[in-house]
């Protein structure tokens, strides 16, 4: 093979490794790896599939749909992520906003597992994971503490078997305590028992210390027993919910409510409804799509956000690096192959990411074993799912979305920036209405408080011989009428007349409405038989000028210079006026 052959061949193997990580960690996969994957895959399937059957109710969908979305992201994750912890499926966030969109049909929730992932695959190959830039730290706080306190909220008529309980969250808060005399006593005592457990097993998962070398083969078991036991607490309290349920429906009588008959198998592969046929009418593709409406922005983009800031945050922790365009190319298949099995749509799992992480994973194939395992509860064990309480999904539930809730973050940002507090809170409250207009108004706002300094740019002024004015922020379009204003106020005012120098030190770039604005200002100088002039341009920036050949245009390199000139300036026009007024005056003498 010829070297230019043998660099086509290097070349073309570095571009399919980019685009098919798992290429990059195979070739070097040992038994060791094996080990450590099949018990993190075997402790995240634990957990995720109580977590599915929960998250499911949060989006208002048959429980099923839980467990068909959450084995599609385990395997085309392996072949196409870039981060070894990261475990995609199904989470409270994405199943609140499918809740939003979806209006509970489980069409229009494949529907847009389906347009979210070819939204996100179009995004990775056209390298637009940029976008997140432009959504700020507060407006993501704001959502996800809103979330935290909606999703949990919304499961304690379930904690507590209540019926009838508007969706909204207004309504829903005022119906729960109207309603708290018709609290269910065995669904309310059960819920409150698996809480108590899940926060005792999780508090006992923190506050387990760290291995030491010197310590005795039984207390490391004793610890691994502990972690272990605390860490599936999710799929430990639903079976324990499970079988005292079943217990009294041997006996006869059954105090719980109780998730009901899920149809047992694998769900067929076909693609997503691309209509709805009713009884009634047909509801073609694009009726879907309008019923959908902004959830085709917002679902891809928060599924982009929370799986790229999951996997950053966690590839810092691990010492690795991530690579956000290929995250969106494997969050966009996992969605697109996933709406054929009937999935909604997912993104990265910080809870099961951190088991994972905590488990030792090595690689993604990690999440091989998940998909298993949530293939095989699929195939053989939803007959025992009837039995489950959905006082203890619930009680799952709230304890996961729990730590979403950041009250720290308000305390942070009155301290650091209290600007910041504005789109954190518009975000936090608005998201109580609804989910979309609350994303939509704190970005806004944060917008408004990113473009202001452009509209708004601190400005230098120094009185001297002339006036200096310094726009400190550099100059945009939206600044040239403030510009303006600044000069008209310091130097042609009724009682200010002077020259004035520009300097354009800070200014990396400019475009023609700010071309136009200096321009039109320089004519209103010359009428005044005054002087405008420029320093400290960039060569870019100068050239600009140039080419525009502005009328009256002058620049000099430094301040001295400028001085100098003007002074040379003033000399020569005063020499002027001088001859002017001999003239006059001899005139006046003849006559």
């Amino acid at each position: 093979m010829s070297e230019r052959n043998w660099g086509r061949w290097k070349q073309c193997c570095r571009a399919t490794g980019k685009r098919l990580p798992v290429l990059t960690w195979l070739p070097k996969y040992s038994l060791q790896w094996l080990q450590l994957d099949l018990m993190a895959g075997l402790t995240v399937g634990m957990t995720v599939v109580p977590q599915a059957l929960a998250y499911a109710v949060v989006a208002g969908l048959p429980v099923q749909y839980g467990l068909y979305s959450s084995f599609m992201g385990c395997f085309i994750y392996c072949f196409l992520g870039t981060s070894k912890d990261v475990t995609l499926g199904p989470t409270a966030i994405m199943s609140l906003l499918v809740s939003s969109y979806a209006f509970h049909d489980p069409a229009l929730a494949v529907l847009l597992a389906f347009l979210s992932g070819c939204i996100q695959l179009a995004m990775g190959l056209l390298h637009l994971g940029f976008i997140l830039d432009f959504i700020s730290y507060p407006v993501i706080k704001g959502f996800t503490s809103a979330a935290a306190v909606t999703i949990g909220f919304n499961q304690v008529k379930t904690l507590l078997g209540l019926q009838h309980i508007p969706k909204q969250f207004i309504l829903q808060v005022y119906y729960t305590f109207c309603r708290i005399s018709e609290t269910r006593a065995g669904d309310a005592v059960l819920g409150v028992c698996c809480l108590i457990v899940l926060m005792v097993l999780q508090q006992m998962k923190k506050g387990i210390p760290r291995t030491h070398q010197m310590e005795t083969l039984p207390v490391r078991i004793s610890r691994y027993i502990i972690w272990t036991t605390a860490t599936a607490r999710n799929a430990l309290v639903v079976l324990f919910a499970g079988l005292v349920a079943y217990s009294f429906q041997v006996t006869g009588s059954q105090p719980f409510s109780l998730t009901g008959t899920i149809p047992q198998g694998l769900p067929l592969f076909q693609p997503p409804p691309f209509s709805i046929i009713t009884p009634n009418q047909t509801i073609d593709f694009k009726e879907m799509v309008q019923a959908i409406g902004p959830g085709l922005v917002v679902v891809p983009l928060m599924g982009l956000l929370e799986t790229v800031a999951i996997a950053k945050a966690f590839a810092s922790q691990n010492n690795y690096q991530i690579d956000s365009n290929q995250e969106l190319l494997a969050m966009g298949f996992t969605n697109l192959l996933g709406s054929f099995v009937s999935s909604y749509p997912v993104t990265g799992s910080f809870a099961r990411t951190a088991v994972n992480a905590q488990t030792g994973v090595c690689t993604p194939a990690g999440g091989l074993i998940t998909g298993a395992l949530v293939l095989l509860s699929l195939a053989y064990l939803t007959s025992l799912f009837y039995y489950i309480p959905k006082a203890a999904l619930a009680a799952v539930i709230i304890c996961a979305v729990a730590p979403m809730f950041d009250a720290r973050i308000f305390r942070t940002l009155w301290e650091v920036k209290r600007l910041d507090l504005v789109p954190l809170c518009v975000t936090f409250f608005v998201c109580f209405w609804e989910v979309q207009y609350g994303i939509i108004a704190g970005t806004m706002v944060s917008g408004i408080l990113l473009l202001y300094p452009l509209a708004r740019p601190q400005i230098k002024v120094v009185r001297d011989t002339a006036i200096v004015i310094k726009p400190e922020n550099g100059l945009q379009f939206p600044a040239i009428d403030f510009l303006r204003d600044t000069v008209h106020k310091q130097a042609l005012s009724e009682s200010h007349h002077c020259n004035v120098i520009l300097d354009c030190s800070h200014i990396s770039s400019i475009d023609y409405t700010v071309v136009l604005g200096l321009s039109e200002l320089l004519q209103e100088f010359q009428l005044r038989e005054l002087c405008l002039v420029f320093i400290g341009l960039k060569t870019h920036v100068l050239e600009i000028f140039l080419a525009a050949d502005l009328k009256g245009f002058r620049n000099f390199s430094t301040l001295n210079d400028a001085e100098k000139s003007l002074a040379e300036l003033h000399i020569a026009t005063e020499d002027m006026l001088g001859d002017n007024s001999s003239i006059l005056t001899t005139t006046g003498i003849i006559q």
